[in-house]
């Protein structure tokens, strides 16, 4: 089912010549990771700030949970969504605690309850509650208190978290080890997630599925899988760099390319990859066992498959 669905959504600022977003028609189902990839001024941001009401749609419509946002009070709508952006935003007078405890306290929530969040998501983003619900804002790294935004986002529960290039402004480091966070955070929150980013690896590596933009308008919208095999055209393939498969085989994760668990599969003794490994690590187990791999959850559930004929089709030459 889908949570967010866009239908023939446009924008033009005033005094501009140009639309930043054009026609754009696409669904985002309920539990996905979906990006918006695109080159600087594609209409990457404005699509997504138009799902908060941030910036008003010139013409289409928004509809979240079957319902069209116009509909809805403004101040309501932005308090069942989360939203994550670059600069982060956390209030420099507030401590950790109070931070997060922002929309809880706008919506009414007692004390016990909001006490209880705080230290649930503090646990949930790998910062210890005894040590950062005290601390301010400025007494924090760049990737703490990142990881504070994205808990202050997902305080009140909302079902759709919006990220506007989150971890832009981070060191590439940092930047590598909050992607895993991410990967981690999809597969236990299982909230839905549009997430900008103008970083073709950060995409291809956290996506369900990807949204590509051109000058405000939707090039392509597919799996990280479909997109490196099957670019829609030169723009796509550049873009992406679909040419080096061999690069993009780290990049690509199992749980975008296996294949649904056959019923007749005997998956004792099998060797297991996870779900959120990547496909040049699959590959090399694979060559190893020579063995179709049983995919795993983190808590070791079998969900899928992966063969060797899977990643040959990714990693030919085109």
């Amino acid at each position: 089912m889908a949570l967010l669905v866009f239908q023939h959504v446009a924008k033009t600022f005033p005094q501009s010549a140009y639309a930043a977003v054009r026609d754009c028609t696409f669904e985002v189902a309920a539990g996905q990771f979906v990006t918006l990839l695109g080159p600087s001024g594609c209409g990457k941001t404005t699509l997504l700030k138009m799902v908060n009401r941030l910036v008003e749609p010139s013409a289409g419509a928004i509809f979240l949970n079957g319902v069209n946002i116009r509909a809805l009070n403004v101040t309501a709508l932005r308090r069942q969504i989360g939203y994550v952006i670059q600069q982060i935003g956390l209030f420099p007078h507030l401590t950790v605690a109070q931070n997060i405890a922002v929309v809880p306290e706008l919506r009414g929530w007692k004390k016990p309850r909001i006490d209880a969040r705080v230290d649930e998501l503090l646990e949930l983003v790998k910062l210890a509650p005894a040590y950062f619900r005290a601390r301010y804002p400025a007494q924090l790294s760049g990737g703490q208190q990142q990881r504070v935004g994205l808990a202050r986002a997902l305080a009140a529960d909302p079902d759709l978290l919006l990220m506007d290039e989150p971890f832009g402004a981070i060191d590439a480091i940092t930047r590598a080890s909050l992607q895993d966070e991410m990967l981690r955070l999809k597969n236990s929150i299982h909230k839905t997630i549009l997430f900008v980013t103008h970083d073709v690896e950060e995409a291809l590596r956290l996506a369900d599925k990807i949204v590509v933009l051109r000058a405000g308008e939707i090039v392509q919208y597919d799996t990280p899988y479909n997109i490196l095999t099957q670019p829609k055209n030169e723009f796509v393939r550049a873009l992406v760099g679909a040419n080096d498969m061999l690069r993009q085989l780290s990049l690509v994760r199992v749980a975008t390319v296996m294949q649904p668990l056959p019923e007749n599969f005997a998956d004792a003794g099998a060797p297991t990859l996870s779900a959120d490994e990547n496909l040049r690590e699959a590959l090399s187990k694979i060559l190893a066992s020579g063995a179709t791999m049983l995919v795993v959850t983190r808590q070791a559930e079998p969900v899928g498959v992966v063969r060797l004929e899977q990643i040959r089709a990714l990693s030919r030459e085109r």
